[in-house]
């Protein structure tokens, strides 16, 4: 059980990656997205910059969005096949 939880989590983040990767979203799309809170919007963003992926806030007219810069080459592998293996 502790394993399916840490799995779910570690997936959430490859799924956080690969939304901002496709197009720069804020706090609330995001969470949307992902299906959680703003405040866990921020700590899985601040999860991944410890990790060493380059995400930036970035204001535009509609206020703060968040945009992938780049990832750690290690990550990059996996992002696209576990995400579309997740989603089918």
């Amino acid at each position: 059980m502790a394993y399916e939880r840490a799995h779910q989590i570690e997936q959430r983040f490859q799924r956080a990656i690969y939304i901002i990767k496709q197009n720069s979203h804020n706090a609330r799309e995001l969470a949307a997205a992902l299906g959680v809170s703003r405040p866990t919007v921020q700590r899985i963003v601040a999860e991944l910059k410890r990790r060493g992926h380059i995400i930036r806030s970035v204001r535009d007219e509609h206020g703060w969005r968040y945009e992938l810069v780049s990832s750690p080459q290690s990550a990059n592998s996996g992002i696209d096949t576990l995400v579309t293996n997740e989603t089918t």
